[in-house]
């Protein structure tokens, strides 16, 4: 990931999701474990896919984490209240690259930068499968102009 990443706005990211820090995100140098960014992309995804995908968790297809990145652009810390900004960069017929800006609490440049991309398989076989339309348009409502419609999954 680039260090241009650090000029993205809030303004660039579509869907949000407020999050309040705990005193257990904290650590010993107090500020948000780096962790708990991972449980923050986590959980920032899995809201969209629940509320605007249809996705369930009983589906038949699920997302499986292939990779994950995180660059820190300034820390955080228990009480903040962070706005956790998601967006699509990269959307294939079987895979989606996710990326998440962690923001304070009414700030426009983020605190950090990172995401993950899924690949959807079937549930009892684990085999890559198409994504179902819901899925796919519910995905597709995330993806900005500037970025790609092609993946190679």
């Amino acid at each position: 990931m680039s260090s241009h990443r650090a000029h993205v706005t809030r303004s660039e990211y579509l869907f949000f999701l407020s999050y309040r820090t705990r005193w257990i995100d904290n650590d010993q140098y107090s500020h948000v474990n780096n962790s708990v960014y991972y449980h923050l992309f986590d959980s920032v995804v899995n809201t969209f896919l629940i509320q605007r995908c249809a996705l369930a968790s009983d589906s038949a297809q699920i997302g499986l984490v292939v990779s994950s990145h995180c660059q820190f652009f300034s820390p955080l810390s228990f009480p903040q209240v962070l706005d956790l900004g998601l967006r699509v960069v990269k959307l294939g017929s079987s895979s989606v690259t996710y990326e998440v800006a962690v923001f304070e609490e009414g700030k426009d440049v983020p605190a950090a930068v990172g995401g993950y991309t899924h690949v959807f398989v079937d549930r009892g076989s684990r085999k890559s499968t198409a994504m179902t339309e819901p899925l796919r348009e519910g995905l597709s409502s995330l993806l900005s102009a500037n970025e790609s419609l092609a993946s190679k999954l």
